[in-house]
């Protein structure tokens, strides 16, 4: 009786310890998650407070005569006029008209560098689409400068960044606020211009055409390159030593740091086969390379989940291993592998270090139209921006982030949705 008592003691008592501990391994599980909620929830306050104010510009409202002699053109038709006009004369004239008591020639300086230095194109610009207003008068909301622009939401922020401005220029942008001649705009240039020295002018559209074009020159070759290896290891290689060491190298490539693929395809694709640099074919091809492991492993995944039994009703019925395969595996299989496709783009799309090493980190301002195009990406712009040493650059690079974390998202997104859409249980 006596040892039955003990028997049962011994048992509650390491019942308490095996409760005890699964409930401090359970808290620690808890604590680690909140801890990196938490961190990522800093993060992204910290991204989104100082990027929010790079998606509204700073606008100066301005009564501008397009006025011909001041140009120095008499036909909107010649585009050679178009290229030497005087254009930056329109804006000035425009600011000065606001400010008739300024005078000096520091003072009207300091003046028109309220405005930015692009605005007399974009008055241009609007000038060849609606040619009637020639030596007509207008209102038109202008783009201010980026220290003007960083001032004035300082500002309104009630806490004013005026270091890189006189004393005059802070009454000036007083008076036009009185006068309602200066407000914040939704800001499209962030989405419909190209990267720029001027960072009021800078946009994120040649980077995202340059990610898209380099996008998709990475899935038109690693996506059939890769499932087709897969196929064929998984379903007609024979197993002996030179599979598995293919297999082991696959796996070992997938985890090799990106910056060496860059490495092999400046050896190979620049240096070897003279590949222009800064383009998306050669993007495409050196991320391809860093994507193939992933694909690869990620269908070999999906082709064992299929049930071996798909296989023999196939074969039983008459089919050949070929179509055994492309009638009954592949179809069944193929959620997964696009699953793992999305993945390895959205891999893609956040590499940078790889692209630094082709030459995509150079200064782009048209916007790209096709493959063989200069080009940079959006992760490349935001090493860009971040290393410029204008404060404008700062929301600037953080929108950008912004931008790249939610096409991240969607395309992660995208794989789980897929991934629970098609998924099938035996």
């Amino acid at each position: 009786m006596n040892n039955q008592s003990e028997n049962l003691s011994r048992i509650q008592s390491s019942l308490k310890r095996r409760n005890r501990s699964e409930a401090l391994f359970q808290w620690y599980g808890r604590t680690a998650i909140f801890i990196g909620l938490a961190a990522v929830a800093v993060l992204f306050f910290d991204i989104i407070s100082k990027g929010h104010g790079a998606f509204r510009a700073t606008y100066i409202k301005l009564d501008v005569h397009y006025d011909q002699s001041l140009i120095g053109i008499d036909n909107l038709a010649d585009a050679a006029q178009l290229v030497d006009g005087n254009w930056a004369a329109l804006s000035k004239a425009a600011i000065r008209g606001n400010f008739p008591d300024v005078s000096g020639r520091r003072d009207k300086r300091k003046l028109n560098k309220l405005l930015s230095n692009g605005a007399g194109f974009d008055l241009k610009d609007r000038l060849v689409e609606n040619p009637q207003l020639l030596n007509k008068t207008e209102a038109v909301w202008i783009l201010a400068d980026d220290d003007i622009d960083t001032y004035f939401k300082s500002w309104l922020d009630n806490n004013p960044y005026d270091a890189r401005l006189t004393d005059k220029q802070v009454q000036w942008i007083d008076d036009l606020y009185q006068q309602g001649r200066i407000e914040l705009f939704f800001n499209a240039n962030l989405f419909t211009r190209g990267d720029s020295r001027e960072p009021e002018q800078a946009g994120i559209r040649g980077a995202l055409m340059g990610s898209f074009l380099t996008l998709i020159m990475t899935l038109m070759l690693s996506f059939p390159i890769g499932v087709s290896a897969a196929i064929y290891l998984e379903e007609f290689a024979p197993k002996n030593k030179w599979t598995d060491f293919i297999e082991v190298n696959i796996n070992n490539l997938a985890a090799v740091p990106s910056i060496i693929f860059g490495l092999l395809g400046l050896a190979i694709f620049i240096n070897f086969f003279h590949v222009p640099r800064s383009v998306p074919i050669v993007g495409g091809l050196v991320l391809t390379l860093m994507t193939l492991p992933t694909i690869i492993i990620t269908s070999r995944a999906a082709i064992k989940s299929v049930p071996p039994s798909i296989r023999e009703a196939a074969l039983g019925m008459g089919a050949s291993k070929y179509q055994m395969v492309l009638h009954h595996v592949l179809p069944l299989a193929l959620p997964g592998m696009l699953t793992g496709a999305i993945i390895g783009m959205a891999q893609a799309l956040g590499e940078t270090a790889p692209l630094l090493m082709i030459g995509m980190v150079a200064f782009i301002v048209d916007i790209p139209s096709g493959f063989s195009d200069p080009a940079t990406v959006l992760p490349v712009q935001i090493f860009l921006w971040a290393d410029s040493p204008e404060r404008a650059f700062i929301e600037k690079t953080s929108a950008a982030i912004m931008v790249l974390l939610s096409f991240l998202i969607i395309m992660n997104t995208s794989a789980v949705w897929l991934r629970k859409r098609l998924e099938r249980r035996w």
